[in-house]
């Protein structure tokens, strides 16, 4: 019995069930060792109580096929979504409304090749250089003038991934770019003139160049060249008593600033000078290649001497360069012992002041090994960027150095983190303390390179 009730709940798909299941009792009744005498109300009424179980259970099975069917045409719409290839072929092919089709114009079909932007900035009055919304930043303006010029369309705006867009370094909060790249997919002919119209005058593109297909400026990037610069009153004696306006940095302590710059070449474990990062965390070793000091010079228009230095390495961490250069100043003023250093590499937790982010400057972008492979194949042009040296320099020159100085010595940023500086503690840090550090667990970024 029980198998013929499930035969008839999975088969019967149609509302008329009483002749047949009164028509399967008898016959099953019949050929039973002992007959049973149905009542006829018993009967109808087992049947009907039958019949709406396998309504409910139909019921149930187009429910659960509807479902199945809106959450695969789901998956197929976020599949669509993503679909690089068919979001191009939307802005290449003509328009499925006839109306549209009418007006459309084949030549406004563009052909996008993969190109880097070449470009620098001076990142004073700007809160970094990635997107954020609802803040100024230089990828928001870059971005914007691009859309005007119909260097990109209102896609590419919003969603900058769609172009694959990428820039080799992401630089802080009031740092600056003597030379900064930046990947993304472009039409031909492309007027950077009337792009630099467009942009603000602490924003500059130099070029715009050809690159491969897979090309990516973060991932192709060798290493990164950055500049800090400050006044030179920074080295001075803590004990000395000296003026901004006079100070000359003597020869001999210029010497010892690079010797103790030294300390930080080779691959070391910096995860005390960046934040959030322990010190098992693969990503916190890095390689420097160079760190040293250069001669001081006076700027036009002041009396201060201000000086120079340059690091390059494979990349950096979140205020790794400003940590870096705050514990050399401490050092070089006598606040703190030189193998303060050589212990920061270790496994014990210190806290390292952090230089105030005005005079870094992100120098250079070096692609030496793509160079070697595609920069003498005939199609690609080399990325080292000696035809736009003198344009480099001279909005160097004009938008950054200039900038930093003039407003070095109208906030005194350096002058008065240097009077806080002797406040600092160098001694060992409690693992309770999280003002720098968050363990794994916790929220935090989980993205630091290049950050500076």
């Amino acid at each position: 019995m029980l198998a013929l009730f499930r035969r008839a709940v999975v088969s019967v798909e149609y509302p008329s069930l009483v002749p047949f299941v009164k028509q399967r009792l008898r016959s099953h009744c019949s050929s039973a060792a002992k007959p049973t005498l149905l009542d006829d109300t018993v009967s109808k009424r087992f049947v009907t109580e039958l019949a709406a179980a396998v309504e409910v259970k139909l019921a149930d099975k187009k429910v659960e096929a509807k479902k199945r069917m809106e959450a695969r045409q789901a998956k197929r719409d976020v599949e669509q979504r993503y679909n690089g290839a068919v979001k191009r072929r939307k802005w290449e092919d003509p328009p499925d409304d006839p109306e549209a089709v009418k007006n459309f114009d084949p030549a406004s079909r563009v052909k996008r090749r993969k190109s880097i932007i070449l470009l620098g900035y001076s990142g004073v009055q700007y809160f970094g250089m990635q997107r954020n919304p609802g803040t100024k930043t230089i990828e928001e303006d870059l971005l914007r003038a691009m859309l005007k010029q119909n260097w990109i369309n209102d896609e590419g705006f919003r969603q900058p991934q769609q172009i694959q867009f990428q820039r080799a370094a992401r630089t802080d909060k009031g740092v600056s770019a003597a030379m900064q790249v930046v990947s993304i997919k472009l039409p031909d002919n492309l007027d950077i003139e009337a792009l630099n119209s467009e942009l603000p005058s602490d924003i500059r593109v130099y070029a715009v160049k050809r690159v491969t297909k897979g090309f990516n400026s973060k991932t192709n990037c060798d290493a990164r060249t950055y500049t800090y610069t400050l006044p030179t009153i920074a080295f001075a004696s803590n004990d000395e008593k000296v003026d901004i306006l006079t100070y000359r940095l003597p020869a001999e302590r210029l010497k010892r600033v690079n010797e103790v710059l030294a300390l930080y070449v080779g691959t070391k474990n910096f995860h005390n000078f960046t934040s959030r990062k322990e010190f098992l965390d693969p990503s916190v070793k890095r390689f420097i290649m160079m760190f040293e000091c250069e001669t001081p010079c006076v700027p036009e228009g002041t009396t201060a001497e201000f000086t120079t230095i340059k690091i390059k390495g494979q990349s950096f961490m979140l205020h790794q360069i400003r940590k870096m250069v705050g514990l050399t100043i401490a050092v070089v003023r006598g606040l703190a012992e030189s193998d303060l250093i050589e212990k920061a590499f270790g496994q014990e937790r210190y806290g390292i002041p952090t230089a105030p982010g005005l005079g870094l400057v992100l120098s250079r972008i070096h692609y030496d090994k793509y160079n070697k492979r595609y920069g003498e194949d005939g199609c690609h042009e080399t990325l080292e960027f000696e035809k736009e040296e003198p344009m480099i320099q001279e909005f160097f020159k004009r938008h950054i150095a200039s900038t930093i100085v003039e407003t070095e010595m109208s906030t005194n940023s350096m002058t008065e983190w240097l009077e806080k500086l002797p406040l600092h503690s160098y001694e060992p840090r409690d693992e309770n303390d999280t003002s720098e550090w968050k363990p794994r667990n916790q929220k935090g970024s989980t993205d630091g390179d290049d950050d500076e």
